[in-house]
This record gives structure tokens, C-alpha cells and sequence, in this order.
């Protein structure tokens, strides 16, 4: 449920088109609807600019279906974040038109925002082929949020050439989403190229002294570029809504 819903409703009880009784109906599930369970937050879309997303893990397959049939009943595009081969199953039986991305470990079932129809605004960009689940992560967000990125892999700072080849996407690219792992070096790089803003996100790649992502993290966090913004280690979700509200406010 969201704010062009809302409008439209309002809309066609003015014209006659809708009873009273009939456009409280359609709103009585607000601000949320409980299930038991779970307390789905139809109100989420109105105060975030996108609809609530399902996050997948410690949830059971009918409780992710519950989940997914409220939000639809509402109106609501769906995102299930960091599902397992056995609740993906689950859905896409239930949903055969929803589409799975296994790298990224991601159920989409429509859209939360109407989607862009500018060249993309949003470029990915990875350190290595290893960083490919958090880049997916990222990138499934922001086509469910409407944006359609432009990804370019593996472009480490071991090799600087590789990102120095592709000087015209980043001009272009209105925010910029950094995955890179090890020492996390890439997104101060980027920074240091670019006038626009740069997100980080920490990917858990690496050997012994990376600590699962901390020292990607800790070396982003202390980028010599200023203004770099850092997410959660291997939170391509966060990195791509992120994205998302920085291109709304620009607009």
C-alpha cells in the first residue's frame, strides 16, 4: 500500500466511483495486518518509499507464504531476502511467475517502485568474481525498487587498469555501490575518482587476517577519500536501498 494507491482510493470516493464502507475496507489492514506470527507493516511503503521485505532466514516456508499472500493482497511487490534452496521451493511452487536468483539467494514477485525509465543511475562494481553474491543481492534490490544498475565485475585494485577502463560508466552513474572483500581498498579508490556518492559494502572474502569481512570493513570505514558511506559487512540489501533514497531525495 502506497502512496499512489492511497491517492487513487481518495480519487474515486470523490468521483462516486467508491462507497465509504468499500474504501474501509480496502484500508481496514492498516497500518498493519497480524498474523500470528508475524506483524506485516502495510504502512511501510508510505514512510520508506518501498514495501516491507521479507528476510528469509528463521522463518518457515508457510510462514513465508503467509507473509508473501498479505503483501499481495495489499498491492505490495514482493522481496524475500537470503532465502534457502528448501524456502525457495516453497514459494515458487505456490508462485511459478516469481523469479529466483540463487547467487543472490533472492525471491522477487513484482515491483516496489515504478520503474526507471532513465539509462541506469546506479553502478555496482566488484572487486572479484567472489564478491558476485552480495553484488546479486544488490542488484535483485534495486530492480524490485524499480532501478535497473549497471554491474561491472572485478575490478580490484590488484589489477587498477581493469577500473580505470570503465572512466565513462562511472561519469555517468549518479551513486556508485562498492563490493569489494580483502582489504577493501576498491571503494576509497572509487571515491577518489568520482564526485558523487559512493557506497561501501564490506564483502566476508578474504584469508586468515580479513576476519570474515572485518578488515574490508574496517578499511572502508577509514578510506582516505572523503565521504565514502559504509554499510554492513555483505549487506548488498542495505547498499542498494540506500542507493535508492539518495536518487529519491536528489529527485
Amino acid at each position: 500500500m502506497d502512496e499512489k494507491f492511497l491517492k487513487q482510493l481518495l480519487r474515486e470516493v470523490k468521483a462516486g466511483q467508491l462507497s465509504e464502507s468499500a474504501a474501509f475496507s480496502r484500508l481496514k489492514g492498516l497500518p498493519f495486518a497480524d498474523l500470528g506470527h508475524t506483524k506485516v507493516d502495510h504502512h511501510r511503503a508510505l514512510r520508506q518509499g518501498a514495501a516491507e521485505v521479507i528476510f528469509a532466514p528463521g522463518k518457515t516456508p508457510a510462514q513465508i507464504l503467509a507473509i508473501v499472500r498479505e503483501l499481495k493482497k495489499a498491492g505490495s511487490g514482493v522481496l524475500i531476502t537470503r532465502v534457502s534452496k528448501e524456502q525457495a521451493r516453497a514459494v515458487r511452487k505456490a508462485f511459478p511467475r516469481s523469479h529466483y536468483n540463487p547467487a543472490a539467494r533472492t525471491i522477487r514477485l513484482g515491483r516496489s517502485g515504478k520503474k526507471s525509465q532513465s539509462s541506469p543511475r546506479v553502478l555496482i562494481l566488484s572487486g572479484g568474481t567472489a564478491d558476485q553474491p552480495v553484488v546479486e543481492e544488490a542488484r535483485e534490490t534495486l530492480l524490485w525498487l524499480g532501478l535497473d544498475p549497471e554491474v561491472i565485475r572485478d575490478v580490484g585494485v590488484a589489477g587498477i587498469h581493469r577500473l580505470l577502463a570503465h572512466q565513462e560508466a562511472l561519469d555517468r552513474a549518479r551513486v556508485i555501490i562498492v563490493a569489494a572483500g580483502m582489504e577493501g581498498a576498491l571503494a576509497s579508490v572509487v571515491a577518489g575518482l568520482v564526485d558523487k556518492p559512493v557506497i561501501g559494502v564490506p564483502v566476508a572474502v578474504g584469508y586468515g587476517a580479513g576476519r570474515g569481512g572485518w578488515a574490508a570493513l574496517l578499511g572502508m570505514l577509514n578510506s582516505c577519500a572523503a565521504g565514502v558511506t559504509v554499510v554492513n559487512i555483505d549487506n548488498g540489501f542495505g547498499a542498494a536501498f540506500a542507493a535508492m533514497r539518495i536518487i529519491r531525495a536528489g529527485d
